[in-house]
């Protein structure tokens, strides 16, 4: 493992994509689909030999090594061209597609962002592609577990800015000048040391979904997938949906439990005392998120309550019920970027009258998860900085010279955080301006072009499909563009800005 750190991290991260292309190779070979097992064997033994070279060649080379803003670098580099290699034997598998809508898919997947640009990917892409794509983005969400941990935390970038302390940003500066940063840890052994800690529980996690979902009655390859998605919240599903899935309601039940691991990161990295009931409810962000849970659902359920009443219908305990069960799952699916809808959520819709709920739904993947998650957006923990803010200026409104208290950190939340905060929602605001022009000048419509770069800035694929805009339409720029929005998302504006400009990070 430690040798493996030595090498480039684009070269690692490539590396790793080789070793598990034998997973779809292995699947085709044994489902009969004999194209695609070569494809996938043949790309990845020519993929895993060109990293050796690459890794011999540059062998020893410990330039930047201590440096976390050499990995933000190359995170980002793998972004923009690791999906290249991934799609090689998606081409050669599906040689009747042009290449750019394969890297596109590859974007999406690696990003956690899900969606598709075909209308019907399993049948334009089969069962070892879509496994791969789903691989992917599972790996991808692994990928972004570590990151953040190892890369962004250091840097007090992708959310761990809000609650940075004097100390911390002393640290920062010595991360960015390449000295040590509050131990003599260098970046790679941050690496080896959080991917050692978090794979097997990113593993089991998944494999005990995928156990439940296939003893609730999912088929093998479909319970795979739908854990995979449901643990990187990429939102991809070999069945449509949630609609077309077997398990049904319980097999939502189950994901809704798993959905939590994107909430906040003390749900895996907080040890055992972080999952006490207590502690774990004293957390910022799992706070936020039960606010939302016990809001926004009852909410919806009281508007469908009163449709129903506008259209004369009999109170029905049980149609309520399901209408809740749809309002809770779909708002915690979108919340934290996954992007599944309830089966029941058709229900709720038609028993109110109830015809659009895109805007909300585009309002809780804005909102996003937790920070180092796989969920995406502007995350709760910004979201609790801003409230803070708002509620202690509201105080002083009425008691001018009154003190806040809850204690330093909570001051510090609610100052230099809330400022922050304040800064990245300014900043996501421009992203999806310039990505709407971008689409614009591509020839997308104004409404079509909102959609779809809240779906991209926000990594939550599923929502282009929700909103009715049909990806496979656009054309080349288009999605070239979203492309490129998919990476600002998943990286963030304000950690490329201080990857530009160090002087942001001040």
């Amino acid at each position: 493992m430690r040798a493996l750190a030595t090498l480039p991290f684009p070269v690692l991260l490539a590396a790793v994509a080789a070793l598990a292309m034998a997973v779809p190779a292995l699947y085709g070979f044994a489902s009969g689909d004999r194209v695609a097992g070569w494809a996938f064997l043949s790309q990845g033994l020519l993929l895993l030999v060109l990293c050796a070279m690459i890794g011999l060649a540059t062998a020893g080379d410990g330039r930047g090594a201590r440096s976390p803003r050499v990995y933000l670098w190359g995170l980002l580099a793998s972004l923009v061209g690791l999906p290249a290699a991934l799609a090689l034997p998606m081409a050669e598998a599906v040689p009747d597609t042009r290449f750019v809508n394969l890297y596109v898919e590859m974007v999406a997947a690696l990003t956690t962002t899900g969606g598709s640009v075909f209308a019907d990917p399993l049948a334009r892409l089969g069962p070892t592609l879509m496994l791969w794509k789903a691989l992917v983005a599972w790996l991808g969400g692994f990928l972004f577990w570590v990151a953040a941990l190892a890369v962004f935390a250091p840097l007090d970038l992708g959310g761990f800015e809000i609650h940075a302390s004097a100390s911390d940003a002393r640290r920062a500066r010595d991360a960015r000048s390449g000295r040590s940063f509050g131990t003599d840890v260098a970046p790679r052994e941050r690496l080896v040391r959080h991917a050692k800690a978090l794979a097997p529980i990113y593993g089991g996690v998944t494999a005990v979904l995928a156990l439940g979902l296939a003893l609730l009655g999912e088929p093998g390859l479909a319970a795979v997938v739908h854990a995979m998605s449901a643990i990187s919240t990429s939102g991809i599903s070999v069945t449509g949906g949630m609609q077309g899935a077997a398990a049904g309601v319980p097999g939502e039940m189950l994901i809704f439990v798993f959905l939590f691991l994107a909430v906040s990161h003390v749900t895996f990295s907080g040890g055992r005392r972080a999952l006490r009931p207590r502690v774990l409810l004293r957390d910022r962000e799992v706070q936020v998120a039960l606010i939302c849970l016990a809001v926004l659902p009852v909410l919806l359920l009281l508007r469908h309550w009163v449709g129903a009443l506008e259209f004369s219908e009999r109170e029905d305990v049980a149609t309520a019920l399901r209408v809740l069960w749809g309002g809770l799952f779909t708002t915690l699916s979108f919340m934290t970027t996954t992007g599944f809808v309830s089966t029941e959520w058709d229900v709720a819709q038609a028993w109110s009258g109830l015809s659009t709920t895109g805007l909300f739904l585009m309002g809780l993947a804005l909102m996003g998860g937790g920070i180092a998650t796989t969920a995406g957006g502007i995350k709760l923990l910004r979201v609790h900085a801003l409230y803070k803010h708002g509620l202690r200026e509201m105080e002083r409104l009425t008691h001018p010279s009154s003190v806040g208290g809850a204690g330093p950190n909570a001051r510090r939340i609610r100052r230099e955080g809330a400022f922050l905060a304040w800064v990245f929602f300014m900043l996501f605001l421009l992203s999806v301006v310039a990505v709407m022009a971008g689409l614009a000048l591509a020839g997308v419509g104004f409404v079509p072009a909102i959609t779809l770069a809240i779906a991209a800035l926000s990594t939550t694929g599923p929502l282009a499909a929700l909103g009715s805009v049909p990806m496979d339409t656009l054309g080349d720029g288009a999605k070239l563009v979203l492309a490129a929005a998919m990476v600002l998302g998943r990286v963030e504006a304000l950690a490329i800005l201080a990857l530009v400009n160090p002087f942001v990070q001040r």
